[in-house]
């Protein structure tokens, strides 16, 4: 028991340590996926910066190489030079270009004229140097003793013969076109080629310095607090410059040669590192959850291989006791077996006789349904044939019309038989219960003219329906009328009476004048009849076969006596409703 116990605990802690190395590489892995997504972001928001940066600085150069050949200061160069109109003009551009200062020089590099606040000494630098090549120059750093951080464009003035006789100088304040980005996101600098930084949307960071060893960033005034910047992995610096600086960021560097400066982005990886622990904790969860499933069932499983054990045990125990009385058994089961084979043959002869019984119950529904509509087809043929002789063409029409009637009748009576006898059904659907009377006694008047019988059908002038098989339904009211006419055969005062009570459960009643029914009780047994045995009007099924009918659609069907003489048959069908229907 104690061996079980301890391999269980040894595979659980296998388990557990097998989660946490899957938890880790989960996290290792979405940690790196989503540094991958913020080092696109990041660039993207760089090369933004960038180009923002260049889109500001544009206007001041177009604004030096525009105005480096004005007329005002191409006089300066010449022998009647106008230093106030000139110096009015610089002002009049700084005023509304926004620039720091503009200043236009000689050949030499010696100011002519200037507007602003910045003092500049352009001769002997390289940016004055390249515009005096006829190219334009450009210059960024810090002037005076405040180190004012200054972006500079050197245009060159060409005289009418394509010589340059000077330059006009245009200085940005670094800090004006840094106001708009103050606080803006991501962390966004731009370092000189001594490494310092010289724009930053950041102020904290103006002028710090990156790190010889690229660990991070240090104040100027003291290296040694660089101490406190640690790189955790070659882009992953962490910091604690500050609350609007992030403690751990992906730091990227891009160069940017058209300003002259290298471009940096710190990316906080807080959000990255969040997201990659709750995949990582939701992995784990998951596997917990599963392994803690699989432990329950292999907890189940031991706990039901116990207790078959102890049943098994059990078994062989009782087993000795049964081995005598499982003997004893064997003797009655062989005796049992062949009494089973006896009354297996007897059943099989028993159905056989069943199914004689049910051909012979068909052979006489058939000849009994089918009597009326082939007497009719017959004479209607005879009919027809003497109104062919006589030449009236559209009666022996009319008499076809309806042998055809009749022999689909016949089919659809059948088929009707056929479906009770093997007990099916027709689909029961919505039915005109008014229109299928109509019908059975249109089938059923030449017999009621022959017979001298009149019927009363006190018919509703409005459709009632029903849930039940059109067809069937009909049969069984043809039934009904055909049974009261032979039930009034050789008495006077032959008459029918249908009527329709359309409630709750639709009734339809059928009285005749005949002498009544002598049992009520057996009126829908097969083969009752009140006819003569062996007679050629009938076996007794129609009141049996209609029976079953309408117990079918799930309605009801009674036989009773009136109390001034004649039998009253009633049908009780279910309301259609097409709520229930659908």
């Amino acid at each position: 028991m104690l061996s079980l116990l301890r391999a269980r605990w040894i595979v659980i802690t296998l388990f557990l340590l097998a989660v946490v190395a899957a938890a880790a590489t989960v996290w290792r892995y979405g940690y790196s996926q989503g540094l991958t997504q913020l080092s696109k972001q990041g660039r993207a928001d760089l090369a933004l910066a960038a180009d923002r940066f260049t889109g500001e600085m544009r206007r001041f150069r177009e604004l030096a190489v525009l105005m480096s050949d004005h007329p005002e200061l191409a006089n300066l160069t010449g022998d009647s030079p106008d230093v106030p109109a000139a110096t009015q003009l610089l002002q009049e551009a700084v005023d509304k270009s926004g620039a720091a200062a503009l200043i236009f020089t000689d050949a030499a590099g010696a100011v002519l004229a200037e507007a602003g606040e910045v003092a500049l000494d352009p001769s002997g630098s390289s940016y004055f140097t390249r515009a005096m090549h006829g190219a334009l120059g450009s210059f960024f750093g810090r002037l005076g003793p405040d180190g004012r951080r200054v972006y500079a464009y050197a245009a060159p003035s060409f005289a009418a013969d394509g010589s340059i006789r000077g330059s006009l100088i245009a200085v940005v304040d670094i800090a004006e076109i840094e106001w708009g980005w103050i606080g803006g996101q991501p962390v966004v600098f731009f370092t000189d080629q001594n490494r310092r930084v010289f724009l930053s949307n950041r102020a904290e960071i103006l002028g710090w310095r990156i790190r010889p060893d690229g660990a991070g960033l240090a104040p100027p005034e003291d290296d040694a607090t660089a101490g406190e910047t640690r790189r955790l992995a070659p882009d992953i610096w962490t910091l604690d410059h500050g609350e609007y600086l992030p403690k751990r960021a992906l730091h990227l560097a891009s160069p940017k040669p058209v300003i002259g400066m290298t471009g940096h982005a710190l990316m906080n990886v807080a959000p990255v590192s969040r997201m990659a622990s709750l995949q990582s904790a939701f992995f784990a969860a998951i596997c917990l959850a599963f392994g803690a499933v699989l432990l329950l069932l292999a907890e189940r499983r031991r706990a039901l291989a116990i207790s078959n054990a102890q049943l098994e045990a059990r078994v062989a125990d009782r087993t000795a006791e049964l081995s005598h009385t499982n003997a004893a058994l064997r003797r009655e089961v062989a005796e049992r077996m062949e009494a089973e084979a006896a009354l297996t043959r007897a059943q099989e002869d028993l159905v056989q006789a069943g199914k004689l019984g049910a051909l012979g119950q068909m052979s006489a529904g058939i000849s009994h349904e089918l009597n009326q509509p082939l007497m009719a087809i017959q004479q209607f043929a005879d009919n027809g044939a003497s109104f062919l002789d006589a030449g009236k063409t559209p009666a022996a029409r009319h008499n076809l019309s309806r042998i055809s009637d009749l022999a689909a009748r016949a089919a659809r009576i059948i088929r009707n038989l056929r479906a009770f006898a093997r007990n099916e059904a027709e689909p029961a659907g919505k039915v005109d219960l008014v229109g299928v009377i109509d019908s059975a006694v249109e089938l059923t008047e030449q017999r009621l003219a022959r017979e001298g019988v009149a019927l009363e059908w006190q018919r509703p002038e409005f459709p009632v329906y029903v849930l039940a098989g059109e067809v069937r339904l009909g049969q069984v009211f043809v039934n009904l009328i055909n049974n009261a006419i032979d039930a009034m055969s050789g008495q006077p005062g032959k008459r029918i009476e249908l009527t329709l009570v359309a409630g709750n459960r639709p009734t339809v009643t059928v009285r005749d004048t005949g002498p009544g029914i002598s049992d009520p009780a057996k009126i829908f047994e097969p083969f009752y009849t009140t006819k003569e045995v062996g007679g050629e009007d009938g076996l007794g099924l129609g009141l049996s076969i209609s029976y079953g009918l309408v117990e079918s659609f799930g309605g009801r069907i009674s036989g009773s006596n009136a109390s001034d003489g004649g039998a009253i048959f009633r049908v009780e069908l279910d309301p259609w409703q097409d709520e229930a229907a659908a």
